[in-house]
């Protein structure tokens, strides 16, 4: 035993999530068990590639396999493994210290989720289920050695908040666990840990798919009495995988979907294929049915492990993923690839981009499928991962039409219910030729707009996008089935030259023209600094005014999520439209005719731009004088 123990702190969020752990969250407390196996699979994985990709490592691998010992006299339970091992830096960083960013937003919805699934689901997502080791152990001790290195460690705990490090001399290379149970309580959900039956069963339903062997020393009674002592291998290690589909049970595929994803509820689809040929590989992929908390976050990356021959190469590979489709989980398991393969050959290697290629189209296959099949089980799915899908519509330009297909959004047509593109399509009326949208941030705001009023009362049909990628994805598609996607807030709208009955004669056109023909000109000149024209409208019918862009300009949440993201984008002036009909515009009129050197008429001119800047939920470029301003007006009204 070395003679450098410390006693150092647990991190400040590792301390909340372990009393999480050990008094809340987990209601089965079996799983402690599947977690601690499915952390010594992962170190035997990676000792067998190590040893594999660098031959200064030299590690007896030909018997590579899981340990599970019962002492009932000392009543602990030992997990062991003969995988990579840790040093004392690695034991420090993944046990003592969450060194992932989100861990605040991951406490919080841990604390704020209404039900224990859905909670257990996120603490094994996040990875730390070591720790559940503390819901049925009073302490747990690690020792653990490196491969490579010639000194070991020893890590112990109560899970109190403490935890004591100290260099051990003479450990082999891998990893023990030991565990110093808790008294069996019934009540408390503790059952009793020593017992082979209890044990057995475990393995069993959470780590039979497991593909290292997982042992333990058993006794046996036989007819005369006598007791002998076995070695019992516990689980199957069958790769489901490579088994026929008609042979796997969807109890199966359930427990293997656990085990990689660390997420308890069934997946929403399971895709099993084969191909053969050239290329021969098998993949097993699930579309999970609840978003992982981490989504969204820049450390994300894709689910899918690689696998060459039944040998386990990596985790997380981008090259078989599309990062729109990261949430996606599962295993490829490549029959020709070299075991030696890197992440850098993998993202050009031929062979791996058809896989790739095949895989993205057997998924959004398999998602069209759901949506004609089972619209209500889509409409869940698309709720927690369209937004990640509607990504690849500016990614994936090979399946931009698979992709649109599937596109499912909020609409004028139905309060509740969202609707495809292709049914918008079949709701179209006569002579329309574009699909109409307008993005905004909540669905409030954009039936709000004023840009919503003609097709309000017209009649017409307008997809309301809230997502901030909507803003991005609508100009990059120029058109679905024929019909160009028109946002109703950019570019001229004239629904008069729409088969709707209610036309607007050239003759009236003409006359309101000439009308207006001298304000127009006098309000861009006024309001030059803010806008680059002034026009009358044909999308207004209640107020008096709204801004929008050119056909091809950058929005201006698109302009503010650019400058968050650093860019800097130089500013972009918009139009106003002016409702030639509403009495305020009417009265502007008349007084600038009257007289147009009155200097209140350009303090008007401001609050109408101001007020149809906050209408869309623009911000005000000087709020104070537009206060001072409405205050002032307000004041000689009365």
């Amino acid at each position: 035993m070395g003679s450098n123990a410390e006693t150092l702190e647990f991190q400040a969020e590792t301390r909340q999530l372990l009393r999480l752990v050990i008094h809340s969250i987990y209601s089965n407390k079996d799983i402690f068990l599947r977690e601690l196996i499915s952390n010594a699979s992962d170190a035997l994985d990676k000792l067998r590639l190590e040893s594999l990709t660098d031959s200064s490592l030299v590690e007896d691998t030909t018997d590579l396999h899981i340990w599970l010992e019962a002492d009932k006299d000392a009543r602990t339970l030992t997990v062991r493994d003969n995988g990579i091992g840790m040093s004392r830096d690695d034991l420090v960083e993944l046990i003592g210290t969450i060194a992932k960013s989100g861990t605040a937003d991951l406490l919080q919805k841990i604390k704020e989720s209404k039900d224990t699934a859905t909670a257990e689901s996120l603490i094994g997502q996040f990875g730390v289920g070591f720790y559940s080791a503390f819901m049925v152990a009073d302490k747990v001790t690690l020792r653990t050695r490196r491969a490579g290195t010639s000194s070991g460690t020893q890590w112990e705990s109560d899970g109190e908040g403490v935890y004591t490090i100290q260099e051990v001399d003479g450990l082999p290379v891998g990893t023990t666990v030991t565990l110093h149970l808790k008294p069996t309580d019934s009540e408390d959900g503790l059952a009793d840990y020593l017992s082979e039956p209890k044990i057995r069963q475990i393995v069993k339903q959470y780590s039979d798919f497991i593909r290292w062997p997982i042992r333990m020393a058993t006794e046996h009674t036989g007819a005369d009495g006598e007791i002998t002592r076995d070695v019992d291998t516990l689980n199957s290690m069958k790769a489901l995988w490579a088994r026929p589909r008609s042979e796997v049970s969807e109890d199966e595929y359930h427990e293997f979907y656990q085990q990689i994803s660390h997420d308890w509820q069934a997946p929403a689809e399971t895709i099993h294929m084969r191909a053969e040929g050239t290329f021969e590989y098998e993949a097993l992929l699930f579309i999970p049915s609840q978003a992982p908390f981490d989504l969204f976050s820049r450390e994300t990356k894709p689910g899918v492990q690689l696998y060459v021959k039944r040998v386990f190469i990596m985790d997380d590979c981008e090259a078989l993923m599309p990062n729109y489709l990261r949430f996606v989980k599962g295993v490829v398991d490549a029959h020709d690839l070299s075991l030696n393969v890197s992440r850098e050959i993998l993202q050009h290697d031929r062979q791996i981009r058809g896989v790739r290629r095949r895989l993205v189209k057997k998924v959004l296959g398999a998602l069209k499928d759901m949506q004609a099949k089972d619209a209500e089980r889509y409409a869940k799915v698309w709720t927690q991962f369209g937004r990640a899908l509607k990504e690849g519509l500016i990614e994936d330009t090979d399946n931009t039409d698979a992709l649109l297909e599937l596109v499912s959004a909020a609409s004028t047509h139905d309060p509740e219910k969202t609707t495809t593109l292709r049914q918008y399509v079949e709701r179209m009326k006569d002579g329309q030729e574009s699909i109409y949208y307008l993005t905004g941030e909540t669905r409030a705001m954009v039936e709000n707009s004023p840009h919503m009023e003609a097709f309000t009362a017209k009649g017409y049909e307008v997809l309301i996008l809230t997502d901030p990628v909507d803003e991005v994805w609508v100009d990059q598609v120029p058109a679905f089935d024929g019909h160009r996607l028109q946002s109703i807030a950019k570019g001229q709208v004239d629904l008069d030259a729409s088969a709707d009955g209610d036309q607007e004669t050239d003759a009236d056109k003409a006359q309101r023209e000439q009308d207006f023909a001298a304000l127009l000109p006098w309000l861009a000149t006024t309001l030059s600094e803010q806008v680059k024209q002034v026009r009358l409208s044909s999308r207004l019918t209640t107020s008096a005014a709204c801004i929008v862009g050119d056909a091809h300009d950058v929005t201006p949440t698109l302009e503010k999520m650019y400058r968050a993201m650093g860019q800097q984008l130089p500013t972009v002036k918009r139009i106003l439209e002016l409702n030639p009909t509403h009495p305020l515009i009417t009265a502007l009129r008349t007084a600038h005719a009257a007289n147009a050197d009155d200097p209140a008429l350009a303090e008007i001119a401001e609050l109408v731009y101001g007020s149809a800047l906050l209408a869309e939920g623009g911000d005000l470029p000087d709020p104070a004088r537009f206060t001072r301003l409405l205050t002032d007006r307000l004041t000689r009204a009365l």
